[in-house]
């Protein structure tokens, strides 16, 4: 990963200077120093930074937390304020429009780098919520789809087409979904887990366990074998006439 993008926006000269120097010295890229909330609106829609130190009390017409709201509404960017005021009163309009933090000058050079580290980890992820969030909305928007499902494994959201799925199987308040090549342990209810399979292609056979009928191999009652691994299914005696009725009996 390339240097951190920083904009600072302090209306004192020497102070700003003083920052730009810690901020290199820390190694973060400067790509410029604004002294109005005006123009720091400006430079952010033409720079795009990773990241914005802001101070609160700035000259012009608008304060840096005015700017910062500005911003906010048009462009995910972190912003952390530092400002020399630490009153209630400020504290109260500053924390509205959520900043990531809030140093108070004069600075520690730590401060600044624990702050600006601790901002990106927080933005980064709040990045993969939204992420996860726009993908979870595109699958409900898709929900007539039945050639895939996804299932959630180690913080991340696999899809899996529903023609590998081989069986599912209830454990105590999870279930287990079954392919060729992986289990998956999630948790759910059967019921829940029957409603989100394609009716045409699973079936519940037993209290404990839902089956693709394309992979049915033998049926022996009272169990079912399936194709490729030869996994023995109980067929639950309330569940018999049901699957009859799925299946071409010659």
């Amino acid at each position: 990963m390339g240097k951190v993008n920083v904009l600072l926006v302090e209306d004192e000269s020497i102070v700003a200077k003083d920052i730009q120097l810690s901020l290199k010295r820390l190694g973060y890229n400067v790509l410029g120093i604004e002294n109005t909330g005006e123009k720091a609106i400006t430079s952010a829609r033409k720079l795009d930074p990773d990241i914005i130190i802001m101070d609160i009390m700035l000259k012009g017409k608008i304060n840096g937390i005015e700017a910062s709201e500005k911003i906010r509404k048009e462009q995910n960017i972190p912003i952390i304020y530092l400002t020399a005021y630490a009153d209630q009163n400020t504290l109260s309009k500053a924390k509205i429009t959520e900043p990531y933090a809030y140093i108070i000058k004069p600075y520690k050079e730590i401060d600044l780098h624990t702050s600006i580290e601790m901002a990106l980890y927080k933005h980064s992820k709040e990045l993969e919520i939204l992420k996860e969030r726009d993908m979870l909305y595109n699958i409900v928007e898709n929900k007539d789809n039945t050639e895939y499902i996804f299932v959630k494994s180690k913080s991340r959201l696999i899809k899996l087409n529903t023609n590998d799925v081989i069986y599912i199987e209830a454990l105590k308040d999870y279930v287990v979904i079954n392919t060729p090549s992986a289990r998956y342990t999630i948790h759910s209810t059967m019921k829940d887990i029957q409603k989100k399979m394609p009716e045409d292609k699973f079936l519940r056979v037993h209290r404990s366990y839902i089956i693709n009928l394309n992979k049915i191999s033998e049926i022996e009652s009272p169990n079912l074998i399936l194709e490729g691994n030869k996994k023995i299914i109980p067929i639950g005696g309330s569940f018999k006439d049901g699957l009859l009725s799925k299946i071409n009996l010659i």
